[in-house]
């Protein structure tokens, strides 16, 4: 009886190919299961071309909502985003397709699990951190780091070889990771960062300049910094961040452009879509605003720096993260309001902020007449507060 790994299988150039040559040189059966995170019609076919690969069994598994409730919430409720700019739609995903990975190994008495991530980037860490997280004694196989092929033009005529059909083309050459949080593109001519995107690049997500003319306006429920609710409407997670990325997608929001630093030390260049995600992450954080104290928001901004690197770098499953998050969870107790948003050709705006938990006093802030603030406090208040620059300039003199 042969012995058998699970492959993390996508239906793309990579584990397309993996298939046979685990079973031409490892002699495995290969058992390929995919994780449904909202990649759509790139799902339909995939059993029938796992098993046409020479797979022997294929799970599909649906964790939509598991990974927007599990991993994108608190990822958004975090404030993480990395290096300013990805709001880290693959790094999400990888921790909780590991999961899974190491699940149905233990089902199938699996010996090995195995993935298609190359040995120059960011996900072999994700994945292999992650199972051994979760069981060390778990073997990893990574094709890319044991393999001959060195090139995608090679991997196409190794799939072409044993009639393996794949979605790339020398034409189409891009590297795609799909879910319901965003569409990501590298490779090809995005290789060059002085290359624009070209204009059919994007899938989700139109040109601001081809956008919608008018703008629309959204309003977005919070309920201790998770989304709830869309315009009036009370949602589940899946239909909200669909009918988000629908939205965002048609007034061009989420666009990302980015050069960032790969975990293994290497620049790469990335085009991201995030329609609905970047929707949210602006409308928490103007109800964070609304509703932290100062010294609270200024912290959570740190967290969220450290948080979103964590992520970047696999370490779902690490202590750390777990405790930032139970800071999180504790912050955002009174982050629940509603956030009324205008979008219109790549820009969002603040269009109005509510909360029970509002920490704005218009009778404080007001310039007009009031009874709660008395001016002349700010004179000793300016003297102590600037009373070491004070000494240091005595000193100085």
């Amino acid at each position: 009886m042969s012995k058998k790994v699970v492959l993390a299988y996508s239906g793309g150039l990579d584990t397309s190919i993996i298939i046979p040559w685990l079973k031409e040189n490892f002699g495995y059966e290969v058992v390929a299961m995919a994780c449904d995170l909202g990649q759509g019609e790139e799902l339909q076919p995939l059993e029938a071309k796992a098993l046409k690969s020479g797979a022997s069994k294929v799970y599909i598994v649906d964790v939509r909502e598991e990974f927007l409730t599990d991993y994108v919430f608190p990822c958004l409720r975090a404030g993480a985003v990395y290096e300013g700019k990805y709001l880290l739609g693959t790094s999400m995903a990888r921790p909780l397709i590991a999961k899974k990975l190491v699940e149905i190994a233990h089902r199938e008495g699996a010996e090995a699990v195995a993935h298609g991530a190359t040995g120059k980037g960011n996900d072999q860490v994700r994945f292999e951190v992650s199972v051994a997280a979760l069981d060390p004694n778990l073997k990893v196989i990574a094709p890319w780091r044991l393999w001959d092929i060195r090139s995608r033009e090679e991997a196409i005529a190794y799939a072409a070889a044993r009639g393996i059909p794949v979605p790339v083309t020398k034409e189409r050459p891009y590297s795609m990771d799909r879910n319901i949080w965003h569409l990501s593109h590298e490779g090809g001519d995005l290789e060059d960062p002085g290359n624009e995107p070209p204009a059919d690049l994007y899938l989700l997500t139109l040109p601001p300049e081809k956008a919608a003319a008018a703008p629309v306006y959204v309003t977005i429920d919070f309920e201790a910094g998770t989304p709830v609710g869309l315009d009036g409407t009370r949602l589940d997670p899946v239909p909200l961040v669909e009918r988000l990325n629908e939205i965002g997608g048609k007034h061009g929001i989420g666009i990302v452009d980015m050069v960032e630093n790969r975990l293994v030390g290497i620049k790469s260049r990335g085009v991201y879509e995030t329609p609905g995600g970047t929707v949210l992450f602006y409308a928490l954080r103007e109800l964070e605003r609304l509703t932290l104290d100062r010294a609270t928001l200024h912290f959570k901004e740190m967290v969220a720096l450290k948080y979103a690197e964590l992520v970047y770098d696999g370490l779902w499953f690490s202590p750390l993260r777990e405790a930032l998050d139970a800071f999180v969870t504790s912050v955002c107790r009174t982050v629940t309001g509603q956030v009324r948003l205008k979008l219109y050709r790549g820009t969002i705006s603040p269009a109005g902020v509510w909360s029970p938990h509002s920490l704005y006093l218009k009778d404080l802030a007001t310039f007009e007449r009031d009874e709660m603030y008395d001016h002349k406090d700010a004179t000793g208040f300016i003297n102590l507060f600037g009373l070491p620059l004070k000494v240091r300039a005595l000193v100085k003199k």
